[in-house]
C-alpha cells in the first residue's frame, strides 16, 4: 500500500514560534522563582558587615562582595570535621539503601511466591507514616542499643526505605524477561541474575534513588539531633545551627555556612544526572 505524499501531516508539525517563545518565558519565570531564595542566600553571604542585608529593595548582587563570612564561618567551628562526618554519614547510607533496597525489590518483582503482593503492598504503606510517629521508638531502640553517639547510630534507620524499594521493584518489572531466561539457561544463580543481568540494566533506577537519598541523609537535622550531643560527630546541619547560637544570628555567617553545607548536594547532583540515561535493556535481546 502506496502512502498518498500529498496528504497534510498535521502530526509532529512545529508549533509557532510565538508559542515555543511563550513556553520558554513561562518556564523561565518559574525558575527564577525557584532559584530567588538561593540567589538571596549566596549574595547574603558575600556581603560585608557593613552592608544591609534586609534592605528593600533586596539586593541579591552585593556591593562589595568579600569571602570574609566563609573564612570566619569555617575557621570558628570545625566545618572540615562536620564536613567529613556528613561525607561518611551519606556515602554509607547511600551504600546500604543501594545494596539493600535491590536486593529486597528483586524478588517482589521477578520471583512468585505465596502473599508477594500482600508484602509489597504493605512495605509501600508504610510510606505514609510520617517520621515523626516512629522517632520515638527508633531513639528508644537506639539507645538500648548502645548507639548514641556513633556513625552507626545515625545511619541505622536509613539504611532502606520503602520508597527504595518501590523504585526499584518498578525499574526491576521493566527488564526483558528474555534476560533473565538466558542466564538461567547459562546456569546463573538468582543472586547472579540480580548482580549481572538486573543491576546493570536499571542503572538510570539506582542513580535517582541514590540521589534522593544522599540529598536526605546530607540535609537531616531531626534524627542527627536527637541522637548526638558530642559535637565530634556533629554534620553540616547541625554545624550551621551551631553557628546560630555563636554569632547571635549573624546571617550573613550563617549563610556562609548554609552554602558550604550545601555545595555538595549541588554538586552530587550535577555529576550524577549526567549518568540518568535510559537504558537499552532490550539491547540484548534478538528478535
Amino acid at each position: 500500500m502506496e502512502i498518498d505524499q500529498t496528504t497534510p501531516q498535521t502530526f509532529g508539525s512545529k508549533a509557532s514560534p510565538w508559542k515555543t517563545l511563550a513556553q520558554y518565558v513561562l518556564l523561565g519565570a518559574i525558575a527564577l522563582v525557584m532559584l530567588l531564595p538561593l540567589l538571596w542566600l549566596m549574595g547574603t553571604s558575600l556581603k560585608s558587615p557593613t552592608e544591609d542585608i534586609f534592605s528593600f529593595p533586596p539586593r541579591l548582587i552585593p556591593a562589595a562582595p568579600t569571602l570574609e563570612n566563609f573564612v570566619k564561618a569555617w575557621t570558628s567551628a570545625p566545618f572540615a570535621q562536620y564536613l567529613l562526618n556528613s561525607t561518611l554519614v551519606a556515602g554509607l547510607t547511600v551504600a546500604l539503601n543501594l545494596l539493600i533496597c535491590s536486593l529486597a525489590a528483586y524478588p517482589l518483582a521477578r520471583l512468585s511466591f505465596k502473599g508477594r503482593e500482600w508484602i509489597f503492598s504493605a512495605i509501600v504503606a508504610t510510606i505514609a507514616i510520617p517520621f515523626q510517629i516512629v522517632m520515638i521508638p527508633l531513639y528508644i531502640l537506639a539507645v538500648n542499643l548502645g548507639l548514641r553517639n556513633s556513625f552507626i547510630g545515625l545511619i541505622f534507620p536509613a539504611i532502606a526505605s520503602a520508597f527504595g524499594i518501590f523504585l526499584m521493584r518498578q525499574a526491576f518489572m521493566g527488564v526483558p524477561k528474555d534476560l533473565e531466561e538466558a542466564a538461567r539457561i547459562d546456569g546463573c544463580s538468582e543472586l547472579g541474575i540480580w548482580w549481572h543481568v538486573m543491576l546493570p540494566s536499571v542503572r538510570p533506577a539506582l542513580i535517582t534513588l541514590a540521589i534522593f537519598v544522599f540529598i536526605g541523609a546530607w540535609s537531616d537535622f531531626l534524627w542527627p539531633l536527637l541522637i548526638l550531643d558530642d559535637p565530634n560527630y556533629y554534620t553540616l546541619p547541625l554545624g550551621v545551627a551551631r553557628l546560630s547560637g555563636t554569632f547571635s544570628l549573624d546571617w550573613r555567617l550563617i549563610a556562609a555556612g548554609s552554602v558550604i553545607s550545601i555545595a555538595p548536594i549541588l554538586a552530587f547532583f550535577l555529576v550524577m544526572q549526567n549518568y540518568i540515561v535510559p537504558s537499552e535493556t532490550g539491547s540484548g535481546v534478538k528478535g
